[in-house]
């Protein structure tokens, strides 16, 4: 039960439109900070960074820090569940 509580958090985590959007634009660029990702998704840093927090908390993103500015980047489950995400996306089309 544990480890579905755990996946279908990662899940919520991707659910929303924004955040899926996020991950996508992390997918095509690797690594990006907030005002490049606030840019793409065309919504505040403030509620840019609200929206990485939480996919942070759900290991699906990683932080670095470069100077004074924090590069976002996916890890490899977060990569692997956005692949699925969009794998199925494709598939659905044909």
């Amino acid at each position: 039960m544990e480890e579905a509580e755990f996946a279908a958090g990662r899940a919520r985590a991707l659910a929303d439109p924004t955040r899926l959007t996020l991950a996508c634009a992390l997918v095509e660029a690797e690594e990006l900070c907030v005002c490049d990702l606030s840019w793409i998704v065309e919504r505040s840093q403030n509620l840019v960074s609200h929206h990485v927090r939480t996919l942070r908390s759900h290991g699906l993103v990683r932080a670095r820090r470069e100077g004074k500015m924090v590069m976002y980047s996916l890890t490899d489950e977060g990569r692997e569940l956005v692949g699925a995400v969009l794998e199925h996306r494709q598939s659905s089309r044909v």
